[in-house]
């Protein structure tokens, strides 16, 4: 088990919280940062934690909403060799039930290639890109947890001064836990302390 230390984040002021290692720096204190979003970083791997808020697609079903949202995030970024690795179905996200309607969530992991900032096709970096759907659907929001691990980094990239070009160094071997457990953590630990960030109403 790598020796990663996990701490519990206030997001969005104190409204929400979710826990994952204290080796991701907070974005929001180096540079602005949407206020519908909660970015975290860690340079050193070039790994990255957003969690967004959205409001309710109702015209997406919930069976396959991750992958929606997965893919509509690869034509934002105008990723390519964009794939899908995985999916799972859909379960009750026990403990967002609001106002007794139940929320749900599901998960869904890609491949793709992509350019930080605003770098061109010629210095895309190989990432592989975990996302969750929460669908809050008492509080008509949609959250999505993305967390975004290198799997190649481009010598063109800027990626490459801090983290070096070709295949990404494994986690277990830098001692840091897999990207796929700091998302898991990310996403069962994601708790609401205050609805009305939300806009609801108790």
């Amino acid at each position: 088990m790598a020796a990663d230390e996990i701490i519990t984040r206030a997001l969005f002021g104190v409204a929400v919280s979710s826990s994952f290692p204290l080796r991701f720096q907070d974005l929001s204190n180096i540079q602005e940062v949407p206020n519908h979003q909660e970015i975290f970083v860690d340079p050193s791997r070039d790994e990255s934690i957003i969690i967004e808020l959205l409001d309710f697609k109702h015209d997406v079903e919930d069976h396959g909403s991750a992958v929606w949202f997965l893919r509509d995030l690869a034509s934002e970024q105008d990723a390519e060799q964009s794939m899908l690795l995985e999916q799972s179905g859909i379960v009750e996200a026990v403990g967002l039930r609001y106002r007794d309607v139940p929320s749900v969530v599901s998960t869904a992991v890609g491949q793709m290639a992509v350019s930080k900032g605003r770098q061109g096709r010629e210095a895309q970096n190989i990432v592989r890109v975990y996302l969750a759907n929460l669908r809050l659907k008492g509080a008509s929001t949609d959250v999505l947890i993305t967390a975004y691990e290198p799997v190649f980094i481009n010598p063109l990239s800027t990626s490459a001064r801090s983290v070096g070009a070709g295949p990404a160094v494994p986690a277990a071997d830098s001692g840091c836990l897999p990207m796929a457990e700091v998302f898991k953590h990310a996403v069962t630990s994601f708790t609401v302390h205050d609805w009305s960030l939300f806009g609801a109403v108790s």
